[in-house]
């Protein structure tokens, strides 16, 4: 803490060190040459920006020499990127912006943990801007399924979404797909927070990204930027109503408190609903749930070249019913959304996330250090129900207070790059990531009067408390050359390492005795270390500023551990599950971007991928690396304003997924399943969306909005041996209704056909379906 105050304090004092004296003046207009006040004037990868006044002009001060790229925004036209000379004194710049009916926005991403244009990426990026966040009304990350291609996300009812892209997905506890929020990873399932809002931009890289993000990016990373405070004053409330008693209400501020010094920002959303599902054990609501998460920034400019930000979010959700969930397939289907269970619980699940980053640009280099904290508590007030009936069968215990169940991550990056005014080919980025997490669990399995059939005894309890700590450190750096102004070569490799170090007491006590005095007690440890390099090949050719082909080489890995390999024995380690992902693709925008067309096929190799592997004569499951598997397939993405006021928007992924080799662990076997498809992966998935507006009135104040979505998931599996099964299907989702001026209101619908189909299922047989058909209406005013 000591450093990070010192951190703090020597960039206060760096002030006014070397303030260049060159200035950016300009206009930002209409197509009608009609001045644009409020529009927002960005320069990329620095500190320095502007909003435009009454008469759409700007200035920017203070700036070195060079080549820059600006982003520019204003409300009601499409967002756009373009690049000036910033020469000695000062230089003017005139620039017109399109109506967003027209013309598709200009996305700046920070894929590449540098600002720059979406398509001049040479990596497969879908990025969903804060206006369409909005138009596929998404609450949850689970919602961005096929909207992004190849993209598959649902959790069984407790918020923890697991998620496949292009087939690599998690078949142990750590994910296989990292989420980042404004820049801090979210560490593991139980850290991150899924509650949308609020949100600048989402950005989802596709394929292994362990060159700049490290670990537990194998598959992808989901990459959440939130809206940040600026010059204006400017924010919005909203309001949700809908069917099973859904609620919504949201609502965000950002304001200068001092302008061109010290800003403010504050959102959060409140939401509830009784649950899609009815227990039959009691006649209830099930899943009745409800949540309040939060995001509060504070930013000061220390001067045009130091940033500060010190950002705070947190979730705390309530769940009457965590997991809505059916004994069977079988069951789900006969009797939707009916559960009969005799052990409600409540779930308490208390998410902190905290992160200050000190941010400097220029001087020949771009500095940012990022020093985060997370913690989730998380616990059921009550006994759980594990076996989903009304038997008196087994059921979870971990309410034993805050010294268990609870998780801390701190982590730190200091990260390098090349300046934003370099007009050289030579970009370049470098920097270290260093963590350490925390992990007491502390967990009870009961078994009930009506457990003899299932677990061969009764009235009897088994206590696992485990205690982990996880560190660890890593090197990244990544460079890119462009050739004769087209050919672009990057290069980049990370190197992590990890140590972690945990200790098993397992504890067995039979009824009647009422004291916590274990039978026998069973107490293993371990240590255990590994390293992983990932490097990264890319050779991309660019047509035109907006149009390229590229290939690329890359690898990816999932983090290692330690398991339990026989009783009596310390904890062994197992090995991180390492891929290969070789990529080759096009990306391309047509006719003064009113047309987008970007696709990719892959192919990824997986080696050393960790399973649950039965152990005999021991009968113990432990993590092992017993697998292999090949995912190949194909990404498209459309985009599309052909007239004025029609959106279109389309999106295919193809993925074959299947295990080459694969000894797996199952009712007290081990089971050869080479040749089976692997889990959470649709066959494909598609996604088809229209949208038309027209303005009404004189002065086309009112505006008319229609929407419609049609989803496609193909055949999918949700046990490693293919014997639970989801048939492909369709999903039908609609968005209407009317604005004026900033207010609008918009009726929803969700799934309109009624489609019953498994969103989860534990591979032992337990199955959670997909929402049944839902719909409301939604309010919000926007200043």
């Amino acid at each position: 803490m000591n450093k990070i105050i010192l951190l703090f304090l020597l960039t206060v004092s760096v002030q006014v060190f070397g303030q260049a004296g060159n200035s950016l003046t300009g206009t930002v207009t209409d197509k009608n040459s009609k001045a644009l006040a409020g529009a927002s004037i960005h320069i990329l990868n620095t500190n320095s920006g502007a909003i435009s006044d009454k008469d759409g002009k700007f200035e920017i001060t203070n700036l070195e020499k060079g080549k820059y790229a600006l982003e520019v925004t204003a409300v009601g036209f499409a967002s756009t990127q373009l690049e000036t000379v910033v020469n000695e004194g000062s230089n003017t710049l005139a620039i017109t912006l399109a109506e967003s009916l027209t013309q598709l926005d200009a996305v700046v991403v920070t894929a590449q943990k540098q600002e720059e244009d979406a398509q001049r990426i040479a990596s497969s990026v879908s990025v969903l801007s804060s206006k369409q966040i909005q138009q596929y009304r998404m609450w949850n990350t689970s919602d961005l399924s096929a909207v992004v291609p190849n993209l598959y996300s649902a959790n069984p009812g407790d918020n923890r979404n697991v998620t496949s892209i292009r087939g690599i997905t998690s078949s142990s506890y750590d994910p296989a797909v990292a989420t980042y929020v404004d820049g801090v990873n979210q560490f593991g399932l139980d850290t991150y927070i899924a509650q949308l809002f609020d949100v600048e931009r989402i950005e989802v890289l596709r394929g292994p990204q362990g060159t700049l993000y490290g670990r537990n990016a194998m598959g992808g990373v989901i990459n959440i930027i939130t809206k940040q405070p600026t010059n204006t004053t400017n924010g919005f409330v909203e309001a949700n109503i809908g069917n099973y008693g859904q609620q919504r209400y949201g609502f965000g501020i950002r304001t200068p408190l001092i302008p061109n010094k010290l800003y403010f920002g504050a959102s959060g959303v409140y939401d509830q609903t009784n649950g899609f599902y009815t227990n039959q054990f009691n006649n209830s609501h099930f899943d009745k749930k409800h949540s309040i998460t939060g995001n509060y920034y504070l930013k000061y400019i220390a001067s045009p070249r130091w940033a500060i930000t010190l950002n705070a979010k947190h979730n705390e959700n309530r769940n009457n019913g965590t997991f809505p969930l059916t004994g069977s397939v079988e069951d789900a289907f006969a009797n939707p959304f009916k559960v009969n269970q005799n052990a409600t619980a409540k779930m308490i699940d208390n998410v902190l996330n905290g992160s200050l980053t000190v941010a400097h640009s220029g001087h020949g280099l771009n500095f940012t250090s990022q020093t985060t904290y997370q913690s989730n508590y998380r616990y059921y007030d009550k006994p759980m129900d594990a076996d989903f009936s009304p038997i008196d069968g087994i059921t979870v215990i971990n309410n034993y207070g805050k010294k268990w169940n609870t998780v801390k991550v701190a982590t730190q990056e200091f990260k390098f790059t090349s300046p934003a005014n370099t007009s050289s080919p030579l970009k370049w980025t470098v920097g270290t990531y260093m963590y350490y997490q925390k992990s007491p669990v502390k967990q009870a399995i009961r078994y009930g009067m009506d457990a003899k059939p299932i677990a061969g005894d009764s009235l009897f309890t088994t206590i696992n408390t485990t205690k982990s700590t996880n560190a660890g450190i890593a090197f990244f750096g990544q460079t890119s050359y462009t050739f004769f102004e087209k050919l672009e070569v990057i290069l980049g490799m990370r190197y992590d390492y990890e140590h972690k170090k945990s200790s098993v007491i397992g504890e067995y006590q039979h009824d009647p005795d009422p004291n916590p005095i274990a039978a026998y007690t069973q107490s293993d440890a371990g240590t255990g270390s590994y390293g992983a390099l990932s490097p990264k090949g890319t050779v991309a050719y660019h047509l035109t500023d907006y149009s390229q082909v590229f290939g690329t080489y890359s690898r990816g890995f999932r983090t290692g551990g330690l398991t339990q390999l026989k009783l009596g024995e310390p904890l062994r380690t197992y090995k991180p599950e390492y891929s290969n992902n070789f990529e080759v693709g096009f990306k391309n925008v047509f006719f003064d971007n009113h047309l987008k067309a970007n696709a990719s096929v892959f192919y990824i190799d997986v080696t050393d991928a960790q399973v649950p592997t039965l152990v005999l004569p021991d009968a113990i499951t432990a993590i092992k690396n017993t697998g292999s598997l090949t995912s190949k397939g194909f990404d498209f993405e459309l985009a599309a304003t052909p007239v004025k006021g029609l959106q279109i928007d389309y999106t295919y992924g193809l993925t074959k997924a299947t295990y080459n080799s694969l000894r797996y662990a199952q009712y007290g076997q081990e089971l050869d399943l080479k040749g089976k498809h692997q889990i959470y992966t649709p066959a494909s998935t598609s996604m088809l969306a229209l949208q038309y507006q027209i303005g009404v009135g004189p002065s086309r104040n009112f505006r008319i909005l229609a929407r419609g979505e049609w989803m496609y998931f193909g055949k999918q599996y949700f046990d490693l041996s293919n014997t639970i099964v989801q048939s492909a299907y369709s999903l039908l989702n609609t968005r209407f209704g009317i604005a004026y001026k900033n207010v609008e209101v918009m009726f929803w619908g969700r799934n309109l056909a009624g489609k019953k189909y498994i969103a989860y299922a534990y591979d032992y047989g337990p199955t959670h379906l997909g929402n049944p058909k839902t719909y409301g209406v939604t309010v919000r005013v926007s200043f």
